[in-house]
């Protein structure tokens, strides 16, 4: 007997089969398929053959590949009994359910007391496919690895591209050929991380961001990952993403976190697009509208708070244009460094002898909002909590310490709790619409629970402040996933304020995240993680990409620099209503010098292209640089948004210099756009309407 289900949009389809009453397994992913596709004849071509050198019969590559069904390759769950007993169940077929794009498959291994749960849907307005595997023991087992649910790629998708990274260094991205045998990953550092970002994309050669086909993944979890990108004998290829390996307890219930995946036959752009917009539509909540220009204290003043410099700067980032100031680090216990007072969260009376009113009560009489540092799953042993409470830490007590830090238990309740109350009366006791939640090291062990403790704390603190936001930031980049984004409503990109490492981070990230997530600051002249002195307007515009923000000390700027900062501030603003909501596209530059990004307006009728010259070119002229996403048959017009920054051996007289270029969808896309000339560590600014 032959089962059959198909999640289905307008752009893919993804259809299963269970033969026999065993596990599904994916017999087609990929374009939309006709109405009225015969499913069980698609299962029954799906079955490949047996030749020499083989079983007599092949192994399933279901949505959890069994060891009992002697799977030759990477297994989807890895149990154990009480007293180490393995465990290999043959799950059967007992029930479905189905709700809209929803769909619940459910077996069971009666003689084991095993119960596999598949939630499965599709959601057609972003086209991404959100995937879950929850398994239920009736005896208390050891699960030492559970799959999301496990989805092949075809042979013709012969490359992955897979993200590392390191501080200041994020979401750098590589190109691998599949080959025999498996490429495992197995993020043990506990959090998302900078090296470890949970997301894959299988492509092939021909793939680029405009063209081609690509099948894009990602795990929404913020703790310790594990991923397997496999080859099997036989040619069949796999792709599996859990929690980190040894991450899980004993129990009688386990999950993994959700698996996002998309089909695209439009490149890389395709599968970007779904994620953009399924992040900020159905992800995200809570976000202020407008997003607010935001103002950030770190790389001003650092630890040494004082109330008239604060004030002094708060008035000049607003007169710049800021609209949310951001205390950072040092407001509370005796926080004059890294080693002390982390747990300590009450206003440093030394530095504010009247609390922080005087300060909140100048910013908001800026017409800005107030946000405030916290990080809260750490301690520090100078503190008056790691004193009472050494009880509290995460791990052994000879382990190696990290920026001076120790980590809370956060799987304990008493914990949460004492975190709950005094974040709760800090935001209770000020006017506090913000809050930057930092996590500064890795951790010493890898357990889901931590991360499951962390999400407690967060939908508590939504719960009791629904109008305050919260940004996700772990030293930069370091915690970044759809699951703290079910939670926040920001991510902090990355501690490098460098604009040029800023374009290429930002660049890549944009495979996943939209730019209203997305913080990007103008940082001070002088880069404080690089050592690189910039220009402010590509500092201002690289962080206008993004949702724009400010982080230096402002009372740096000349008159020149901050008519600059301004002028950019006032495009952003003008621009943000539809840039928030918009599509990010990377643009396929034909000069590896240049990094460029159209982003479209959701209806089509704008777009802005940001073309950043990062170093100096090969070739003498600027090659032609080409648009997508646009109605072939339609007519643009487009500007140059900041042509008065052309230099002086700019001398040729190009259209967009001079006047505006009215021109169709098609040229634009195929031939493109002919740009001044312009010197490195620059960048050209376009602004395109739909006639």
């Amino acid at each position: 007997m032959i089962r059959t289900w198909c999640l289905k949009d307008a752009h893919q389809s993804l259809v299963l089969a269970s033969f026999g009453g065993g596990l599904p397994e994916v017999v087609y992913w990929g374009a939309a398929l006709p109405a009225g596709e015969p499913l069980e004849i698609l299962a029954k071509a799906s079955v490949a053959d047996v030749t020499g050198g083989m079983i007599d019969r092949n192994a399933p590559l279901s949505l959890c590949p069994e060891a009992s069904n002697t799977f030759p390759g990477q297994t989807g769950l890895s149990a154990r009994t009480r007293d180490g007993s393995v465990l290999a169940p043959v799950f059967r077929f007992e029930s479905e359910a189905t709700s809209g794009h929803d769909l619940t498959l459910t077996f069971t291994d009666k003689d084991l007391g095993l119960t596999l749960i598949f939630d499965l849907s599709l959601t057609p307005d972003t086209s991404l496919l959100k995937l879950q595997t929850r398994l239920k023991s009736a005896d208390v087992i050891q699960v030492d690895w559970l799959a999301a649910p496990v989805l092949p790629v075809p042979a013709h998708t012969d490359e992955m591209i897979e993200f590392s990274g390191r501080w200041c260094a994020e979401f750098l991205t590589r190109r691998l050929a599949f080959a025999p045998g498996a490429r495992l990953r197995d993020n043990r550092t506990g959090r998302t991380d900078h090296a470890h970002f949970p997301g894959l994309i299988a492509c092939n050669g021909r793939t680029s961001n405009t063209q081609g086909e690509a099948f894009a993944f990602h795990y929404g979890w913020s703790g310790g990952h594990r991923s397997v990108a496999e080859e099997l004998a036989d040619g069949r290829r796999q792709v599996q993403f859990g929690h980190a390996s040894g991450s899980l307890a004993a129990g009688r219930h386990f999950a993994s976190a959700s698996l996002y995946a998309t089909w695209s036959g439009s490149g890389l752009n395709g599968a970007a697009v779904r994620f953009q917009r399924h992040l900020r539509e159905r992800v995200v909540t809570g976000a202020r509208s407008p997003r607010p220009v935001h103002y950030n204290c770190w790389e001003a003043v650092y630890f040494d708070h004082k109330l008239d410099d604060l004030k002094a700067i708060a008035t000049r980032a607003a007169d710049l244009g800021a609209e949310r100031f951001v205390l950072d680090d040092g407001w509370f216990g005796r926080r004059d460094d890294d080693t002390t007072s982390l747990g300590d969260w009450v206003v440093d009376a030394r530095k504010y002898p009247d609390g922080l009113g005087p300060l909140i009560d100048h910013v908001r009489a800026l017409g800005l909002e107030f946000g405030i540092w916290f990080e809260p799953e750490m301690v520090n042993e100078d503190s008056d909590l790691y004193r009472a409470h050494p009880d509290w830490v995460l791990g052994p007590a000879d382990q190696i310490r990290g920026r001076q830090q120790l980590v809370l238990d956060m799987a304990r309740e008493d914990v949460r709790d004492y975190l709950f109350d005094h974040i709760a009366a800090v935001l209770r006791d000020n006017a506090i619409g913000y809050i930057k939640w930092d996590h500064n090291r890795v951790l010493p062990v890898v357990e889901a629970a931590q991360t499951e403790g962390l999400y407690a704390l967060l939908d508590r603190l939504r719960e009791a402040f629904p109008d305050v936001e919260i940004e996700s930031c772990s030293s930069g980049g370091g915690r970044i996933d759809f699951g703290i984004l079910e939670r926040t409503q920001r991510v902090w990109l990355s501690d490098s304020n460098d604009a040029l490492e800023r374009q290429r981070i930002q660049h890549d990230a944009a495979l996943f995240l939209p730019s209203s997530v997305t913080g990007s600051h103008v940082g001070p002249r002088h880069c404080h993680t690089s050592g690189r002195t910039l220009d402010i307007a590509l500092r201002a515009w690289t962080a206008a990409q993004r949702h724009m923000g400010f982080e230096m000390d402002p009372r740096e700027l000349g008159d020149d620099e901050a008519a600059t900062l301004r002028k950019v501030t006032d495009w952003w603003k003008n621009n943000r209503d539809w840039m928030m909501h918009a599509d990010i596209l990377r643009l396929d530059s034909p000069d590896p010098a240049v990094i460029a990004e159209q982003q479209l307006a959701e209806d089509g009728s704008r777009f802005a292209v940001f073309a950043a010259q990062t170093r100096t070119s090969d070739q003498i002229l600027p090659r032609a640089l080409r648009l997508t996403g646009l109605d072939p048959s339609a007519t643009y017009r487009i500007t140059l948004a900041n042509r008065d920054d052309a230099p002086r051996l700019s001398r040729g007289a190009p259209l967009l210099k001079d006047g505006p270029l009215e021109a169709s969808g098609q040229y634009l896309m195929s031939h493109g756009l002919t740009l001044p000339w312009r010197f490195p560590e620059t960048v050209w600014v376009l602004e395109g309407r739909k006639l």
